[in-house]
């Protein structure tokens, strides 16, 4: 008896990307994503890039960390699997790259970088923490006009992966 009690525990699932992808930090991004999709149905060009800019800090728009970071690649990720043509950047060599923390860029080089990469839309966005949430805010704006043509803001929880996140800096 005592050995079929034993038997009968659950064992512990191995963590595998199939499970980590439907936690909340993924999902979260994907959400914005989507909503960002359906905002830009008929306004964009088929033939045309975008550009991905990295998350960055509001407080200082010229950092980032692990978590804006991740976010970008998850949003453009998932714009790409929408059937938009994002342009990688990190195989670029005329950006804009700060050590550390990705493709950075400024407001007044995304109409340059756009028009050398021919992209009709950078896709731009910046996080915000408090003492247990992150709030963030993506749009896609025309670099020659800077209108927004589609934006969305969200929030995650301050917890577990995300802290760890914006700790590596």
């Amino acid at each position: 008896m005592l050995l079929a009690g034993c038997a009968g525990a659950p064992a512990k699932e191995e963590a595998n990307y199939a499970t980590l992808s439907s936690n909340q930090f993924v999902n979260a991004n994907y959400k914005a994503a989507d909503a960002l999709l359906a905002q830009l149905n008929g306004k964009l060009a088929a033939d045309k890039p975008l550009i991905m800019a990295t998350i960055v800090n509001i407080d200082a728009l010229d950092q980032t960390s692990t978590l804006g970071r991740l976010i970008s690649e998850q949003v453009s990720t998932r714009m790409a699997q929408g059937s938009l043509k994002m342009l990688e950047m990190k195989l670029r060599t005329s950006v804009y790259l700060k050590r550390n923390q990705g493709e950075l860029m400024l407001t007044r080089e995304i109409g340059d970088v756009a028009q050398t990469h021919n992209a009709q839309a950078v896709v731009v966005g910046s996080y915000a923490e408090t003492s247990d949430m992150v709030f963030i805010n993506v749009k896609v704006v025309q670099p020659q006009t800077n209108f927004v043509l589609a934006g969305h803001d969200y929030v995650l929880a301050k917890e577990g992966i995300v802290r760890s996140m914006l700790l590596q800096r």
